[in-house]
């Protein structure tokens, strides 16, 4: 396994989506085309399957230094409303786009922390999201939440308008740990917390774990998880601190880049992790993802219903996802669209009466037969192909690629497929790069991409 960390630890997608966001097309997206795009996935989705709608709340009151998402500083509460109100003209435009009143199957707040605006404002968010939608029946509604500031009031206005789910990050409870990065929280917020969203309705409750923070040791990620696993929450993600500096400037910058572990140091991390995840009775799902046996993310995975998108991994897929806010990112299945990142551009554009698009990618058919390929291997640890002549003009490309990738035990090739093999899950991101002609045949000169071990 070390010589295979060493090798394979290099710069590389995540693979939330494919094509990845550097390789879209340099042109972006007509809005047009996006728009008619969006038509042509809400006119293809049946009632019963939805649509999924992520809405990203940027505010945040103080800066993590491990955090690579797009955020906004400010103690100033007064840009709540404000916010709140460009959204609702944004859905509006969406709205326009639908010749039936849409069923929302899925509804997730992302951040910036979510919990930063009122449980009033909140309120007001979600009932006026639902003057023109319905819920879908089987709808999962759920939230990224601090919990430092989550409370009790925010749990039950979002509980009573659907919301199930919950996901609170706590990266590591270590002092040491969580001073270099910002992120003071003690243990008994996130108890707090915990029982709170259990009494308010919530049935499925993730934390988030960090792997590779600055001053992280073994002892310190076998204490966090041990801690953790007393709360026995439904699902635990356990990520590696993707360090792009470059990318997110001086705000991971807060610490030395020599307080970080080194990559055979993170790679312990994340074994001992695991272990201590698997001898908790959690079950693996996907990259970096854990979850209890009768989560609902599990029973996905073993009826191979699990999707992967901007949002995650979830237990079901809709064609179409709008993207909401600042930085959001819609999928139409046949395209994508991200918003403008800053808060001051994205007002600019709604008040003209535009969509806040700032760039964007139509899927050609080759990028949607490799979207297919890499999205069965980051949920599945398997895909298949047949001898179609594009199935072949793709794997002729990777041919070499996954040769070795079989001759390092990382997959078992078969005629009409592969298998990725037990060792070879750890490399899962590795093995997708391996489908990934746009980053083949355009290799960065720069680094775009965290580190995948």
């Amino acid at each position: 396994m070390t010589s295979l960390v060493s090798k394979y630890n290099v710069a590389g997608p995540r693979y939330t989506s494919y094509p990845t966001v550097p390789y879209w097309d340099e042109k972006g997206i007509a809005i047009e085309n996006w728009k008619n795009s969006v038509k042509q996935s809400f006119d293809e989705s049946n009632a019963e399957e939805g649509i999924s709608l992520y809405i990203h709340l940027p505010f945040c009151e103080n800066l993590c230094t491990f955090c690579g998402c797009n955020k906004r500083i400010t103690k100033n509460h007064d840009v709540e409303l404000p916010y709140i109100k460009a959204l609702l003209k944004e859905w509006r435009m969406y709205l326009a786009l639908f010749e039936k009143q849409p069923s929302i199957a899925e509804l997730h707040f992302g951040g910036g922390t979510p919990t930063f605006f009122s449980p009033k404002n909140l309120d007001y968010l979600l009932s006026s999201l639902f003057e023109h939608a319905k819920k879908a029946s089987h709808h999962v509604f759920s939230f990224e939440g601090h919990p430092n500031n989550t409370k009790k009031e925010h749990l039950e206005v979002m509980a009573k308008h659907g919301f199930k789910r919950a996901s609170y990050g706590v990266q590591d409870l270590d002092p040491v740990v969580q001073k270099s990065i910002n992120r003071v929280q003690p243990f008994e917020n996130v108890l707090r917390v915990h029982e709170e969203s259990i009494n308010a309705g919530y049935n499925s409750i993730s934390f988030d774990l960090v792997y590779g923070l600055p001053h992280q040791h073994l002892d310190s990620v076998k204490n966090t998880i041990e801690r953790i696993r007393t709360l026995k929450p439904e699902r635990i993600a356990f990520y590696s601190y993707a360090h792009v500096p470059w990318i997110k400037g001086n705000g991971q910058r807060g610490f030395d880049e020599n307080d970080l572990p080194k990559s055979e140091e993170k790679r312990a991390l994340y074994e001992s992790g695991y272990q201590l995840l698997l001898e908790s009775g959690y079950k693996e799902i996907g990259m970096d993802h854990f979850a209890l046996p009768h989560d609902d993310l599990y029973i996905s995975m073993q009826n191979k219903q699990l999707h992967r998108n901007f949002m995650g991994y979830t237990a079901s897929k809709t064609q179409l996802m709008v993207g909401l806010g600042v930085s959001s990112i819609g999928d139409s299945w046949y395209a994508f669209a991200q918003n403008v990142k800053s808060v001051e551009g994205y007002y600019s554009k709604l008040e003209q009466n535009e969509f806040p698009i700032f760039r964007g990618h139509l899927l050609n058919e080759e990028d949607l037969l490799i979207r297919k390929h890499i999205l069965n291997l980051m949920c599945h640890f398997e895909t298949e192909w047949d001898n179609s002549y594009s199935q072949n003009s793709v794997l002729q490309e990777s041919k070499d690629r996954l040769s070795e990738l079989e001759a390092d035990g990382l997959v078992n090739l078969h005629p009409n497929g592969l298998t990725v093999t037990e060792e070879g899950k750890a490399f899962v991101r590795n093995i997708c790069m391996a489908f990934d002609l746009r980053l083949l045949r355009n290799k960065p000169s720069t680094q775009l991409f965290s580190m995948t071990i």
